[in-house]
């Protein structure tokens, strides 16, 4: 029997009604699925549509947004929820740790206030009971003296240590599908590191799935199994993520790789992706990344290429086998 996949996009599409009475699409056809305990990364420049993804799952999109497809969780098809299931569904279904924790968390409220409200309101748990639990996670996220934390506001913390308060949050729900939304971002090196280790011991430990969204690619390939590269609100690329150094086949996702900076070449420059990303609605009606890509011939133009198998992945680009053959020629002759 075929395992049901823990979350499954088909054919995820998300538009915007504009006040002219049109409307711009940000997510065109995505397909992905999500295995139970899996991460799975999502990458890609502003705009690509990483974080509408997360919100089209949850369904947290703006009134004027639309969304078709099917997102399906436990085999469930969450657009179809009611109001009670939808609850049910985001309270210990799926849990959410975004970019800033102080944007989320009531900075006139106490930590220990945040952390257990939805304990005594949702789930009806005494007060002692509520901050025992929640003292505890805090102790799993790795913050010391947790008890005096849950007495501290807000801004008595560092964003590394609230960060943590949010993703303590979040487990104490005991949600099956944890998505991570640029957890990262607003922190410095030393402590990004810790949060994503954090992050990653848990959802091994718990058996959580993860989609884990961020724009460092390095970061992705070190935390998650698989990574899907995402480009004008299309997935240009997926693969696993120990493969994805050596057998990259979209000319986007070579451009990635190659604008990191390294230790051991020096390099006056940082190569960099030439032209500006695009939003969906802007692309025209061949590859959208046609206008950037110095392997651009006139097929690229013709149509949208399709997300197919090749070389142990699935790859969106009509010159993929040709891009493959000069590299690996080039790889050869090195």
């Amino acid at each position: 029997m075929t395992a049901v996949p823990l979350l499954e996009l088909s054919g995820l599409t998300v538009d915007f009604a504009t006040e002219d009475g049109g409307s711009r699409t940000l997510l065109a056809g995505l397909d992905l699925t999500l295995a139970p305990g899996e991460a799975l990364g999502l990458v890609g420049e502003s705009g690509s549509g990483k974080s509408m993804t997360v919100r089209a799952v949850t369904r947290l999109l703006p009134p004027a947004a639309t969304a078709s497809g099917t997102v399906r969780f436990e085999g469930r098809d969450v657009g179809a929820m009611d109001a009670a299931a939808l609850r049910g569904y985001r309270d210990s279904g799926v849990g959410l740790v975004f970019q800033d924790p102080r944007a989320h968390i009531n900075p006139t409220r106490r930590i220990g206030a945040f952390l257990t409200e939805a304990l005594r309101h949702n789930r009806g748990l005494g007060r002692r009971e509520a901050l025992a639990r929640a003292e505890a996670a805090l102790a799993e996220v790795g913050l010391d003296d947790p008890a005096r934390r849950l007495r501290q506001y807000p801004h008595e913390v560092s964003g590394g240590m609230l960060q943590r308060v949010m993703i303590a949050s979040v487990l104490l729900a005991k949600p099956r599908l944890v998505l991570a939304d640029e957890p990262t971002t607003a922190l410095d090196v030393t402590v990004q590191r810790e949060v994503v280790a954090v992050l990653d011991r848990l959802r091994r430990e718990r058996g959580m799935g993860m989609v884990f969204i961020t724009h460092d690619l390095d970061l992705a390939l070190a935390v998650c199994g698989r990574v899907a590269v995402m480009y004008a609100g299309r997935i240009v690329e997926l693969r696993s993520a120990d493969t994805l150094h050596e057998r990259a086949a979209h000319p986007y996702t070579l451009g990635l790789l190659g604008s990191r900076p390294s230790v051991d070449v020096r390099a006056e420059r940082l190569t960099a992706v030439p032209g500006r990303p695009v939003s969906a609605f802007e692309a025209g009606p061949g590859c959208a990344f046609a206008p950037r890509c110095a392997f651009a011939a006139p097929v690229c133009e013709a149509a949208p290429p399709a997300l197919l198998p090749f070389d142990g992945g699935l790859v969106r680009c009509a010159r993929a086998e040709e891009i493959h053959a000069v590299r690996t020629s080039k790889e050869a002759t090195a």
